[in-house]
């Protein structure tokens, strides 16, 4: 079933599966909510999935103006709330991280557990910030912005391991676009430091070794900023459910009994 929600001037758009306890998973920088399609129904058998596009997504529709995480933060506390399922079990990944981040910071009454994945509070990491803009730059070469998006992505090890056809696949799939360009300047700016000593709900932060895009030190600062919180790496690039799957899957069903 999907369901639209006009939110601070965006038209939000999500779906849900499956029936049970609320499981939200917001999306990184890209698409959207497709990106979570192999993973959702690993969970629909005993929770109902939520699967927001927030604002920058391509089924989100607004004044193409630049991005801010306060907004997205608003819009996925209105799925939730419209949903009927809170407190939510609460997964992020990437920018996802850092939106649940917020939303567990400033509503905690809508948040049950908090998984962000991947993610990072601001823009202090020098090699992060050079890896954005660089990735920025090439907006006008679209092959070089999706390979470079490729090489960020996914460790050595994984690409090694795809046949040449994978590889060219994956090479084109993630494309330049307004909409990504506005989710990249918006990586760019985020800055939740203050937020996170405010997170109540338990939570379970994931890092990923071999991240070329988010370096594994991000995660570990959200960690050490969050009071009671357990931390956990995958030995992966920063698309951890992609190289991992089984591994990412399991964290999060134990997590979130």
């Amino acid at each position: 079933m999907t369901r639209h929600l006009t939110v601070s001037g965006t038209r939000v758009a999500y779906r849900t599966a499956g029936d049970g306890p609320g499981l939200v998973l917001v999306h990184g920088t890209g698409p959207g909510s497709t990106t979570w399609d192999d993973t959702t129904g690993h969970f629909t058998g005993r929770n109902t999935v939520i699967l927001p596009d927030l604002g920058g997504s391509d089924l989100a529709e607004d004044d193409g103006g630049p991005l801010t995480i306060e907004n997205l933060t608003r819009q996925l506390a209105a799925v939730i709330e419209d949903s009927g399922k809170a407190p939510v079990d609460l997964v992020g990944f990437s920018l996802g991280a850092v939106v649940v981040l917020s939303l567990a910071a400033t509503r905690p009454e809508l948040v049950r557990r908090l998984i962000p994945i991947s993610g990072w509070a601001d823009g202090e990491d020098a090699y992060l910030r050079t890896a954005l803009d660089v990735w920025l730059s090439l907006a006008q070469t679209p092959d070089a912005f999706a390979r470079f998006a490729m090489l960020t992505g996914f460790s050595r090890r994984h690409l090694n391991s795809l046949t040449p056809d994978e590889l060219e696949q994956l090479g084109t799939y993630f494309q330049p676009n307004p909409n990504r360009l506005r989710q990249i300047d918006l990586d760019r700016r985020v800055d939740i430091r203050h937020l996170l000593p405010r997170v109540e709900a338990p939570t379970l932060v994931v890092g990923a070794t071999r991240d070329a895009l988010v370096p594994v030190e991000n995660a570990r600062a959200i960690h050490a900023a969050i009071p009671g919180s357990t931390y956990v790496e995958l030995d992966t690039g920063h698309v951890s459910g992609s190289e991992r799957p089984a591994d990412f899957i399991k964290l999060i069903h134990d997590f979130t009994p």
